[in-house]
């Protein structure tokens, strides 16, 4: 009686521990497919991020889990390869980033469930049939990639008072540019400066749109996140130094580089909450009747270490309203 009273008690032990609730019972690690814009070594934080957050869910690489990453290595044109070839590894879910990614593992598998830890806009660029309802085999988190340029404009104007023309550095292809090129204009106008726009595709572009933003006589930039800018932000960051051009950001990999300012959400947060998504959809949720999530919060942060570089000051109105200084 002590015997069988023992072993229903292990079996209830075994069936209510994570390793249960992660299928090991079936003896097969399940394997995630990564799509990404950037190498491991550059996406370091933020997918370290990620692997935390699958920890304390009790999925644990080399365990219970198997990672595939794959890096465009900051080529666009190589989404669409890499998409195939994760989907070919047969994978159980499938992590992004990124709007030209999302769309090119959505083309290439509409059963596999995708999370994409970082959407554009993902309605307007049909990604998603709603965010309350994505509909399909797609889902994830929402940057508010469009609608906060506006802000960015609104910072760097009471950052340097002066300015008179603004520039935007970023890949125009990206579908998501249209929109944010709408809100930069409207916002531009507000503030009373004009808007120069520079066309990054490839790693190539990056000194010629520097040089013709000298030139224009642009007073400062707005730097997007596409590809090819989180994938050349040393370079980004260096040319910004080099011409005297006081960026602003789009995500806190470009300060880390070494860049003036940034303001948005959090990335490393965002592939945090991702892994929630990934845990969810492993234990049977689908990911079209899972919410695409808003972000909870933006950040500023300045590094007065690049002011010195570029021999500027920043207001301490604006110090004061940053979340981090960085000396």
């Amino acid at each position: 009686m002590i015997t069988q009273r023992f072993v229903a008690l292990a079996l209830i032990g075994v069936l209510s521990s994570p390793l249960a609730a992660l299928g090991q019972i079936k003896g097969e690690p399940f394997r995630i497919g990564v799509l990404e814009t950037t190498s491991m070594a550059m996406n370091t934080i933020n997918f370290d991020a990620f692997r935390r957050g699958l920890r304390e869910l009790g999925y644990v690489e080399g365990q219970n889990l198997i990672i595939e990453y794959r890096s465009a290595d900051g080529r666009p044109e190589r989404f669409g390869e890499l998409a195939n070839e994760v989907v070919r590894m047969k994978v159980d879910v499938i992590v992004t980033r990124g709007t030209p990614a999302a769309q090119a593992v959505k083309n290439a598998t509409g059963t596999i469930p995708i999370v994409v830890a970082a959407f554009g806009d993902p309605v307007r660029s049909g990604l998603v049939k709603s965010l309350s309802h994505p509909g399909g085999n797609i889902t994830g988190l929402n940057t508010f990639a469009s609608e906060i340029w506006s802000k960015r404009v609104e910072l760097i104007k009471e950052t340097f008072p002066g300015i008179v023309r603004i520039g935007h550095l970023d890949n125009l292809s990206n579908p998501l540019v249209p929109p944010s090129r709408q809100e930069i204009e409207t916002a531009a106008r507000t503030v009373g400066a004009r808007t120069q726009f520079f066309d990054v595709r490839k790693a190539q572009d990056l000194g010629p749109a520097f040089d013709a933003a000298t030139r224009q006589r642009a007073d400062a930039l707005l730097v997007g996140i596409d590809t090819v800018p989180l994938a050349n932000r040393k370079v980004i960051v260096e040319l910004a130094t080099k011409h005297r051009l006081p960026a602003i950001y789009a995500a806190r990999e470009f300060v880390d580089a070494g860049g003036l300012m940034s303001y948005g959400v959090s990335y490393p947060q965002l592939y945090y909450r991702a892994a929630n998504y990934v845990a969810r959809i492993l234990k049977g949720a689908k990911p079209g009747d899972l919410p695409v999530e808003q972000p909870t919060r933006l950040e500023l942060v300045i590094n007065l270490k690049a002011a010195k570089a570029l021999g500027v000051s920043i207001p301490r109105i604006v110090l004061l309203r940053a979340d981090e200084v960085v000396e």
